[in-house]
């Protein structure tokens, strides 16, 4: 029997559904699972109301972290054998409560040497969070063996309109009746019982060299080039913006919602003017770069 210690943060639950699904063979097939859902001291309301959602974005972005609630003592004391991170993905950044989690003495005294296989639960764009979670994970020589991406899969500009109005009401339903519902499918959150299955057989043997292959054999992880691309890139203009936002609220925190407000339009332009221009130009120079499309696939499907 080996020790499982799974570590997430959901406002919505999906994620913690996702969670315990992959979870699931792994208790029924013996092993000691503990599960720690992240708490913050001032918790995240869901739904968000606007203003609070488009507040949180400078500290989300720029990972500032916020206090969280102790871990159990009962799980400090504990020496696992593999840890499963699960984290949502706020402005292309792991969610402040995960980046909360990994920035704490804590957090970092229980993740130090240990293999981790990251979970993740988002609209659609998450290559870079990612990266930023690896930067941590290897910052305390943890070892990242596995990754699993649950994404919605509808368009990007149909996912935007239905994960918003998810956010800003709580309700995960059909909205005017004709838009899909919002999230990951619960078709693709039911069958993600099969990577507990993987990550079973890769604890038994003690050997997780091979588990992010028999992971992606199952589908773990799905690249769209396109998405890779567009991440990047708001990466470079959200971390403009976020140190904008934090300069003029340090210098006169009076100051602050209007920057936030001027945010909120940039914003609507990028998603309906800049990201189509954008996919324009990705199509036009596919051929060019198809090289390193190929390699960016391969790297981004990986745990290196």
């Amino acid at each position: 029997m080996k020790k499982v210690l799974v570590i997430h943060y959901s406002q919505s639950g999906q994620l913690t559904e996702i969670v315990n699904n992959i979870s699931a063979p792994l208790i029924s097939e013996g092993h000691h699972v503990d599960f720690l859902e992240i708490e913050m001291e001032t918790p995240f309301p869901f739904p968000w109301p606007k203003n609070k959602f488009l507040d949180a974005f400078p500290e989300s972005f720029l990972q500032i972290p916020q206090k969280i609630k102790p871990i159990p003592l009962s799980i400090k004391k504990t020496d696992y054998d593999l840890v499963i991170f699960g984290y949502s993905v706020w402005y292309l950044t792991p969610s402040i409560p995960a980046n909360s989690f990994l920035e704490s003495e804590e957090g970092k005294q229980l993740l130090a040497n240990a293999k981790v296989v990251t979970v993740i639960g988002c609209r659609n764009m998450w290559v870079m969070a990612q990266e930023k979670v690896k930067e941590k994970l290897k910052a305390i020589n943890a070892e990242l063996v596995g990754n699993i991406v649950l994404v919605d899969r509808h368009i990007n500009h149909v996912s935007v309109i239905t994960i918003v109005k998810w956010m800003f009401t709580g309700e995960k339903k059909r909205y005017l009746g004709i838009f899909p519902k919002p999230g990951v499918s619960q078709k693709d959150i039911e069958e993600s019982e099969r990577f507990g299955t993987v990550i079973s057989n890769a604890l038994k043997v003690d050997e997780y060299s091979s588990l992010q292959e028999g992971l992606l054999a199952k589908g773990a992880v799905m690249i769209k080039p396109f998405l890779v691309v567009a991440d990047q890139r708001a990466n470079v203009l959200f971390s403009k913006w976020a140190n904008l936002i934090q300069n003029k609220s340090n210098k006169d925190s009076s100051k602050r919602p209007f920057w936030i407000k001027i945010f909120k339009y940039y914003l609507l332009f990028a998603i309906w003017i800049i990201a189509p221009v954008v996919f324009i130009l990705f199509l036009l120079s596919y051929l060019p770069l198809y090289g390193k499309i190929k390699r960016d696939k391969v790297y981004f499907s990986s745990v290196s």
